[in-house]
């Protein structure tokens, strides 16, 4: 009570003593202050105490409140101020020192006590008017040394800006109190600040910059300080939360994982729904009830007849009862089995066999063949048709003169006024007559139909998607050539490609990049050239003309596989390896192995091979020591077998029947195949004796392979047909297939992969999978997989040759347009 009273000494004094009117709105916070007619700053006089409470209930008025509210508000502030002003801090007060702020800012340890006082006083200045803040600054030297004593509980949550009476500033001041909104996972996001400016974008690519991003302003973000892998360590092993926390690569800082997130990964992990509030059976909700609900469509009363018994029901019904009790309305007797029928069929077989069931008569009568119906009637057939209906006169004379079997009507259009006049019809009898005829005379038979659909017919194949890899786009063309593009060879390395052309050439090309390595000038067409399969060796053979020449490229071996292959080459010229074997040659043979002459043997040339004929095919052992070559020359002489280690050559067919096509030798077994115009013959070499002959059923065989298993063969026709040949079975085809339009020029097996291919003159490339099982019982499986389309037609002639790679699943081809492609 003596604070009190003091209090209101000290409040009485000051309002005693002239003070000047603070202004509600301060000049520095830079906001514009209506200027009022009848009031100037100018004219500022001295304010009483009743002038200010006259005042003061103005500006209750002008904020909402009413007067009795202000008075009161007064009372109660002149009442509680003793007690208030002990807990006023100086840097509530606007206009304080700059040394007290330096002074608050430096004790940045305070107590919980000294934020609640603030906290209070803030409250407090909120409460005062204007003119009250300068009765606090008086008052401020004694709270410093007097006691202080406890507030009233405020709930400051619910305090509005009436109760601040116009104190913009304690508003403020008020404000900045409240506690600030934490964002949580509840609420909206879309407003903060990302950590991340940089975007989508990888976070690789600033891994050798000292910043992460720019701001806003276009200054660099830099990256938060990284410890090395030891600090880590130690820091991971005394951080018990080590194991819940994860890197967030895109805003470079680590993560603490929460409980709950902690349980979604979990329940991820275990492959349950994420929400664990989530009830999958929760009870069915009948938005729209099954139950219907019985209701009348109107609402007037039933009539009297719905619920009294009608009177003329009655009279019917015991009408039908006395005829019931007369006899004259019996029950159906069902018919006997030796009953007539009344009606007869006519179709009916004549001797039924007494075993017939009446279900199977059932059957036969179902499939009983309707009889034709009659023609509608057209617009000249009514009585008043149309004039461009009726006939002309000479048309009438030319249908009188026309025989009636012969005519295409049996009546003329006519016209009448009305239907009334129309006679009646003087062949209507007859016509009649003929129809009963035709329903019951004439001889009908039900031709009975399969109704076959195209889908069912076609065999259930695998999808292609589903057999890769196979060849399917065109990756890389290899251009050079000025001529047509015979043959084409991979080495056993798979890097290098050999190609024979028309333009005299031998080109070597690099498979990956395209690059022509070198070029041997033959000065003759190429028609065949073919790499040694022999991996010790590096030794390829081109057939150019009447001769063959074996070539060593130097460059693409190094110094032992060099020395091997000149030792495989040159062997037969020593002149002591063949006195050793002591054999003389067979001059019968249009052969004769010849040194090259300087010039070729510096483009690497070694050994040449001159015939009496053009070479057309040359084919190597799978050794990499013999060497067949056909000529177009006719009979056994076309054939001929070379060894390269030796220089010698022999015949191994003295006669054969039909000209030869091509030739080949068996990938596992000593066997030689011979392909003919009509017929493909496998000899066993060892015991020189035919063991069977193929009969693909084509008129012209183009091209055979043999599968690396060697089981089995396909064959190629110039008449557009394909034929798999399976060793084991049979001599005839085992599948068919004719799906070029054009000629088919090459077959080729994979040696790797289940895949073969055909080339063909309408420039197209078919690209099939063909799997060969270990399982004798099961059959091989064959289905197309693409179309390759690329090369250009030249006078008639498309695709000439196509290989498969020897290790990846591409396929090489040339054509008659001088270009080599290669599709992966």
């Amino acid at each position: 009570m003596v604070g009190q009273n003091k209090s209101k000494k000290r409040g009485a004094a000051s309002r005693e003593t002239p003070v000047e009117k603070a202004p509600l709105f301060p000049k520095s916070k830079g906001i514009d202050v209506p200027s009022d007619p009848e009031y100037s700053s100018d004219d500022e006089e001295e304010v009483e105490e009743g002038d200010f409470d006259e005042m003061l209930k103005e500006m209750a008025s002008d904020q909402g409140i009413g007067s009795d509210d202000a008075g009161d508000s007064l009372d109660e502030e002149e009442v509680e101020e003793g007690d208030d002003e002990s807990d006023i801090h100086s840097s509530d007060i606007e206009g304080a020192s700059s040394e007290d702020g330096d002074d608050e800012s430096e004790d940045g340890d305070e107590s919980e006590e000294s934020d609640n006082e603030e906290d209070s006083s803030l409250v407090r200045v909120a409460s005062r008017s204007t003119d009250d803040q300068h009765t606090a600054v008086d008052s401020q030297d004694e709270v410093e040394g007097g006691s202080e004593e406890e507030l009233d509980e405020v709930n400051m949550d619910k305090l509005t800006i009436r109760d601040f009476v116009g104190d913009i500033q304690g508003w403020k001041e008020y404000r900045k109190t409240l506690p600030q909104i934490d964002a949580g996972y509840a609420s909206d996001s879309s407003t903060e600040d990302p950590a991340n400016t940089i975007g989508n974008v990888p976070i690789e690519w600033y891994e050798d910059y000292p910043h992460i991003g720019y701001d806003l302003d276009g200054k660099r973000i830099l990256k938060p300080a990284t410890a090395d892998e030891l600090d880590k360590f130690l820091a991971n092993m005394d951080d018990p939360d080590v194991f819940r926390t994860a890197r967030d690569e895109v805003n470079q800082q680590d993560v603490k994982l929460s409980e709950e997130e902690i349980d979604i990964i979990r329940r991820i992990q275990g492959g349950n729904i994420p929400d664990a509030d989530y009830n999958p059976y929760e009870e069915t909700v009948e938005w729209f009830t099954s139950k219907t609900m019985q209701m009348p469509l109107s609402g007037a009363p039933l009539a009297k007849r719905g619920f009294i018994p009608s009177k003329w029901e009655h009279k019917r019904v015991m009408k039908i009862v006395r005829a019931i009790r007369q006899g004259r309305i019996t029950r159906s007797s069902a018919p006997s089995k030796d009953a007539k029928p009344r009606f007869y069929d006519v179709w009916e077989k004549a001797e039924q066999n007494e075993d017939d069931s009446a279900q199977q008569k059932r059957l036969a009568r179902r499939a009983r063949m309707p009889a034709p119906r009659l023609t509608l009637p057209s617009h000249d057939e009514s009585y008043h048709p149309p004039a461009e209906y009726l006939p002309s006169e000479a048309e009438r004379q030319s249908w009188l003169d026309e025989d009636p079997d012969h005519r295409k009507k049996n009546y003329l259009p006519q016209d009448f006024g009305s239907l009334r006049s129309v006679p009646g019809y003087e062949r209507f009898v007859q016509e009649r007559f003929q129809r009963c005829l035709d329903l019951y005379l004439a001889p009908r038979m039900l031709k009975r139909t399969t109704q076959l659909n195209a889908e069912e017919l076609m065999p259930k194949l695998p999808d292609p998607r589903d057999l890769r890899p196979f060849p399917s786009v065109e990756s890389l063309v290899y251009l050079g050539h000025t001529g047509r593009v015979r043959s084409i060879s991979v080495d056993p390395t798979g890097l290098w490609l050999l190609s024979g052309s028309d333009d005299g050439t031998v080109r070597l090309w690099e498979i990956v990049s395209g690059r022509c390595a070198k070029i041997w000038d033959l000065k003759e067409t190429v028609h065949m050239v073919a790499w040694c399969p022999s991996a010790d060796v590096c030794v390829f053979a081109a057939a150019a003309g009447s001769r063959t020449v074996i070539v060593i490229p130097s460059e693409l071996c190094d110094e032992h596989k060099r020395l091997l292959s000149e030792e495989l080459v040159r062997a037969g010229f020593n002149s002591a390896a063949q006195a050793e074997e002591g054999e003389e040659e067979d001059d019968s043979l249009p052969v004769s192995w010849d040194m090259p002459t300087s010039a070729e043997q510096a483009t690497g040339i070694h050994v040449s091979v001159t015939m009496h004929k053009t070479v057309k095919s040359v084919m190597w052992h799978r050794r990499g020591d013999y060497l067949a070559t056909l000529t177009s020359e006719e009979g056994g002489s076309s054939v001929l077998i070379h060894q390269v280690s030796k220089h010698k050559s022999q015949r191994p067919f003295r006669k054969l029947k039909g000209a030869v096509q091509s030739i080949m030798f068996h990938p596992t077994k000593p066997w030689f195949l011979v392909a003919t115009q009509r017929y493909v013959r496998i000899y066993n070499l060892m015991q020189q004796a035919l063991i069977k002959t193929l009969q693909p059923g084509v008129k012209w065989i183009s091209s055979i392979d043999v599968h690396p298993q060697g089981d089995n063969v396909i064959v190629g026709s110039y008449d557009k047909k394909l034929s798999w040949f399976d060793l084991d079975l049979s001599v005839k085809p085992y599948r068919s297939i004719r799906y070029h339009r054009q000629a088919i020029r090459q077959v080729q097996y994979s040696r790797k992969f289940p895949l073969f291919a055909t080339t063909s003159d309408d420039g197209t490339i078919q690209v099939y999978h063909g799997m060969v099982y270990q399982d004798l019982n099961q059959n091989p499986l064959i289905v197309p997989l693409k179309i390759l389309r690329g090369h250009e037609i030249r006078n008639s002639l498309g695709v000439l040759d196509c290989l498969f790679h020897p290790i990846q699943p591409w396929l090489i081809s040339s054509g008659a347009d001088g270009t080599i492609r290669l599709w992966t």
